[in-house]
């Protein structure tokens, strides 16, 4: 799975990277040559740094080894694909049509939403998201899930006797452990309210059952929440002042515009008289 998500990745858009940078790795920047064309590790790291969610957990290293033979492939396959003069079908020319003009309207909508949505606005709105916000009670917890509750109390069993829980959790647990800092409200009722009665560094004496099965769980630590900062939520906002700006872009492009449109009957069909 790991695999074809890189393959996924590693074939996505691209930013622009130094020249020096570039040309530093690779054999004088070159990761590949496929029949005569050179695949530039500069091709690679622009993927690389298109994904930051792969970014953030692989080093450059590993991803350029996973991905160079996709990369490889991939020319291949596109030179095949020329060399069968496949640019020429109507097939071609009619999916790029499609994908040109999908393209331009992302790209131009892109560009304008630029424009409307600035700092001013987006700190002005996170000024009114600090205003408003409530702070309330967080834990930072873990916990060990399991399918039966006998096998809960074999875990409970063995924390009462110094077991180690990250351990036990490694090999007991359905799921990851770590659940990090949330609200009571994030969890359902059952086991938020466990949760929230467990003094920080202690464990659920008893199993406690939900729908997903048998919890242990450890509180590490309580807090009161904070605002995020701008920078965390800047994405958020900007995103939610984007959808008033995109219907302006798309308001602003049919002002002046003639439009008809017809039914399956081929009548037209007449707009509705605005109020």
């Amino acid at each position: 799975m790991m695999n074809k998500n890189y393959a996924v990745l590693a074939l996505s858009g691209a930013l622009l990277l130094s020249v020096s940078q570039a040309w530093a790795e690779g054999k004088d920047g070159i990761a590949a040559t496929v029949n005569g064309k050179n695949i530039t590790v500069a091709e690679i790291r622009d993927a690389y740094n298109m994904n930051p969610a792969i970014k953030a957990k692989v080093p450059f290293g590993d991803f350029y080894e996973k991905t160079l033979d996709v990369f490889v492939d991939g020319e291949l396959v596109y030179q095949a694909a020329v060399e069968s003069k496949v640019t020429e079908s109507a097939d071609y020319k009619k999916q790029l049509k499609a994908m040109q003009e999908e393209l331009a309207r992302k790209v131009y909508i892109e560009q304008q939403v630029d424009k409307l949505v600035n700092d001013e606005q987006l700190k002005k709105v996170y000024a009114d998201y600090k205003k408003s916000f409530k702070s309330e009670k967080e834990v930072k917890a873990k916990h060990i899930l399991v399918d039966s509750e006998a096998k809960a109390k074999e875990v409970i069993a063995k924390l009462n006797k110094g077991g180690n829980f990250d351990k036990l959790a490694k090999e007991y647990s359905k799921e990851p452990a770590d659940l990090g800092y949330f609200p009571k409200e994030a969890m359902v009722p059952e086991f938020a309210d466990a949760a929230f009665a467990l003094k920080k560094g202690t464990y659920s004496k008893k199993p406690v059952k939900t729908q997903f099965g048998y919890h242990v769980i450890m509180v590490e630590d309580t807090r009161d929440s904070k605002p995020l900062t701008y920078e965390k939520i800047k994405p958020q906002l900007k995103a939610m002042l984007a959808q008033g700006a995109i219907g302006k872009v798309i308001g602003d492009a049919s002002k002046n515009a003639k439009v008809t449109k017809y039914d399956l009957k081929g009548k037209t069909i007449t707009a509705p008289v605005q109020k």
